[in-house]
This record gives C-alpha cells, sequence and structure tokens, in this order.
C-alpha cells in the first residue's frame, strides 16, 4: 500500500510537472485574476478533469483506447485544430482584458477553456492513459485503490499551487508587459504542442 501511493505521487507529479499547454492556463489565470478565490473555477474544473482521466486510466480504458487506431487519429486531429486555435485567441488577448472584474475572464470561460484544454489534449490523454493506466496494472485491491487516490490527490495539490504561485507572481508584477509576455509565451506553448502532435501524426 505505501509503495503503491508513494509510485503514485513520484509518477502523477512527473507526469503533471513538465510546462504543458494546461499548467500554463492555470497560472496564467493565477496571474490575471485579481483574486485567488475568482481562480477557482479553473482550479476545480482541471483537477476534476484529472481525476476523471485517471479514473478511467485505471479502470482499463488506456486498454481500449491505446489499441483502436482510429481513436487516436481522432484525438490527435480534435486536438490539433483546438490548440491551434486556443494559441491563436491567447496571442491576440491584451493586458487590458484582465484590467477590471467586468473583464477578467468569467467562471463559465474559465471552466469551459479548462476543460478543453485538459479533455481535448491529446498529449496529456496519452499520458494518462499509457502510463498510468499501464503502471496501475501492477497493483490490485487496496494497493491499485491507493496507487489511484495518490494520483489523484498529487494533482489537486498541484493545480491548487500553480495558481497560487501564478497569484503571487500577477501582484509582483501586474503591468501589462507581463501579461501580453505571458500570453504570448502560453500561446507560443500551445502551437509548438500542435506542432509536435502534428509531427507524431505523420510520421
Amino acid at each position: 500500500m505505501i509503495t503503491a501511493v508513494i509510485h503514485g505521487i513520484i509518477l502523477a507529479f512527473g507526469l503533471i510537472l513538465p510546462l504543458g499547454v494546461q499548467n500554463v492556463f492555470v497560472f496564467n489565470q493565477g496571474a490575471t485574476q485579481d483574486k485567488f478565490s475568482r481562480t477557482l473555477p479553473v482550479i476545480i474544473t482541471a483537477s476534476i478533469c484529472d481525476t476523471l482521466l485517471i479514473s478511467l486510466a485505471v479502470l482499463g480504458v488506456s486498454v481500449i483506447v491505446l489499441g483502436i487506431y482510429w481513436i487516436k487519429v481522432v484525438l490527435l486531429t480534435v486536438g490539433i485544430i483546438f490548440l491551434g486555435y486556443m494559441g491563436y485567441v491567447t496571442w491576440k488577448s491584451k493586458p487590458s482584458t484582465y484590467s477590471s472584474d467586468e473583464k477578467a475572464l468569467a467562471p463559465k470561460r474559465q471552466i469551459a477553456f479548462a476543460a478543453s484544454v485538459s479533455l481535448l489534449n491529446p498529449h496529456a490523454i496519452m499520458d494518462t492513459i499509457g502510463v498510468i493506466g499501464t503502471s496501475s496494472i501492477s497493483y490490485s485491491g487496496i494497493g491499485k485503490l491507493g496507487f489511484t487516490l495518490a494520483c489523484i490527490v498529487t494533482s489537486w495539490i498541484w493545480f491548487f499551487s500553480l495558481a497560487f504561485v501564478g497569484r503571487q507572481v500577477g501582484r509582483l508584477n501586474n503591468s501589462g508587459g507581463f501579461i501580453s509576455t505571458l500570453n504570448k509565451i502560453s500561446a507560443l506553448i500551445m502551437w509548438g504542442t500542435a506542432i509536435y502532435l502534428l509531427f507524431t501524426f505523420i510520421r
């Protein structure tokens, strides 16, 4: 049980740590919202989406998804188009968009965007299902439950921490230049991920 929990924590942290689209969006919201409480929609949505993916992976969906070629094709195609669009929207975003309560990214948009970058990101899906799902096969019973909960709890803690750090950075440097640069970096990461997925698709 303890071994399974430690394995789950390390594995989940290793998968979630890289600066991907989901992480950038959560951090971005932490930096641009005027209160930490206003980032709760994106934090909770991202965490729930990860919980769903991890649960499905452990339950054995990984065997189905990784075994059917057309599902991979659909995931990659939708993901590439979505990331390209999100990159464009983020690149065009202006600092003034977040300058007041009326213009801040509303909870509904936070939820929609967070769900999209979580569930329509084939790279994240393949990582979660392929790595966590495959690793969970080593355990059964209480061990598998401990492994699964460790992965899920690590994910929740990470998103809360990421948004909190983003909020502190935003408070220290709330100038338009910082927000604009952050948006540009976010867009480049999204486009880079899309290009990587396209390369993977045509290879």
